[in-house]
C-alpha cells in the first residue's frame, strides 16, 4: 500500500472555503478503484493548515491518481490558493488499510 500524508497551508483569506474546494477532487480521487482512502483534517492550532491522509492499494494506482484528470486539474488552479509549497510524505507500507490499535480498546460497560 502506498501511504502518503500532505500538509498544505492556505492562504488565510481562502482557507475557510479550502475543502469545499477540493471537495470535486476530494470525491473524484475517492472514486479511483485504487482508492484506500482520501482524508482531510484541519490543524487545531494552526487554522489555514489541512493535513490530507491518502492511501493507495498499489504503486500503479498511486501512478493512476497522478496521471487523472481530475489531479492535473487540481495542481491546476491550487497555486493561487495555497501560501506555501505543501510538505509530504510519501512511503510503501505492508497492509491492506487500517488496522487496530493494539494498545487500546473502548471499555465495557
Amino acid at each position: 500500500m502506498i501511504f502518503i500524508a500532505v500538509n498544505f497551508t492556505i492562504r488565510p483569506e481562502r482557507a475557510e472555503e479550502w475543502l469545499s474546494l477540493v471537495d470535486e477532487f476530494t470525491q473524484a480521487t475517492r472514486d479511483e478503484p485504487g482508492n484506500v482512502f482520501f482524508e482531510w483534517s484541519r490543524s487545531v492550532d494552526t487554522p489555514g493548515q489541512f493535513v490530507l491522509l491518502e492511501a493507495f492499494a498499489s504503486p500503479a494506482a498511486g501512478e493512476a491518481h497522478v496521471s487523472s484528470e481530475h489531479f492535473t486539474t487540481a495542481m491546476a488552479w491550487m497555486p493561487e490558493v495555497i501560501a506555501t509549497t505543501p510538505e509530504i510524505i510519501n512511503v510503501e507500507v505492508p497492509g491492506e488499510g487500517w488496522s487496530r490499535m493494539a494498545e487500546l480498546t473502548p471499555a465495557q460497560g
